[in-house]
């Protein structure tokens, strides 16, 4: 079930993987893939793909999503000799699309046969004095590790801010939709700093994703939303992928 803002149609697939479009025009999604959410899906619609870090990066999930001119937006630290998985270098994809490798102040212009997506990285890590970090100060995502991304599409702006703590600066950003990463567990931020995140910006619509995967992202989706729109923030839940 897709959440309609507008023009736009949003539609969480499961973990850090959404779908945006516009009517009649691009087609986007996040960090697609893992943990099975696309086992059954082969749409290979998508104009624009992006993908935050090594812990989304999955070729085979981008395969099952991106059209045959696809432009891929991928942080330039996503690196397949670091990941403990048996994954596809991002040099073997650029035989079959375009990609654009970017640090986390890049901005990109992607022409699709619908119209242009300006992409945009943004800034996400743990902070090592944060609520994700060890004793120690070490996190599982240090800053230069992965990105955020806000795009343009259809005249709306939509942030996906990756993986990482809710970050002040994130608040600054004149955004549409927020895609909000909850989740907790030590990984990134949990549902009351992402709520927070949401009153702060105070964007045109809040979509929750990421959150439910495992254990470690277990959240409550409804008493988040319920959270948000107590701040007087419209908000939408699309569970499709949790239930089914």
């Amino acid at each position: 079930m897709a959440v309609k803002y507008d023009d736009l149609s949003v539609e969480w697939l499961g973990y850090a993987t959404a779908r945006v479009d516009a009517d009649g025009g691009p087609v986007v999604y996040t960090d697609p893939g893992r943990y099975g959410v696309l086992d059954d899906y082969w749409a290979r619609d998508g104009d624009v793909v992006v993908v935050t870090h090594d812990h989304h990066y999955d070729p085979a999930g981008i395969r099952s999503v991106a059209d045959a001119d696809a432009t891929l937006v991928i942080y330039d630290a996503v690196d397949s000799d670091r990941i403990d998985r048996d994954v596809e270098p991002v040099e073997a994809l650029s035989a079959d699309y375009d990609v654009i490798r970017v640090d986390d102040e890049a901005r990109v212009d992607v022409e699709t046969d619908d119209g242009t997506v300006t992409v945009w990285t943004v800034a996400a890590h743990n902070e090592p004095d944060g609520p994700c970090a060890n004793d120690d100060g070490t996190v599982p995502h240090p800053e230069g590790f992965g990105c955020g991304f806000l795009f343009s599409i259809g005249g709306r702006t939509v942030l996906w801010p990756g993986d990482g703590d809710a970050l002040e600066g994130l608040a600054e950003l004149d955004v549409g939709v927020l895609l909000a990463n909850v989740g907790g567990g030590g990984i990134v931020s949990n549902r009351h700093a992402a709520a927070d995140l949401a009153e702060r910006m105070e964007p045109g619509l809040v979509v929750p994703i990421h959150y439910d995967t495992f254990d470690d992202l277990e959240a409550d989706g409804e008493a988040f939303a319920g959270d948000v729109a107590s701040r007087s923030i419209p908000v939408a839940l699309d569970e499709r992928s949790i239930d089914g």
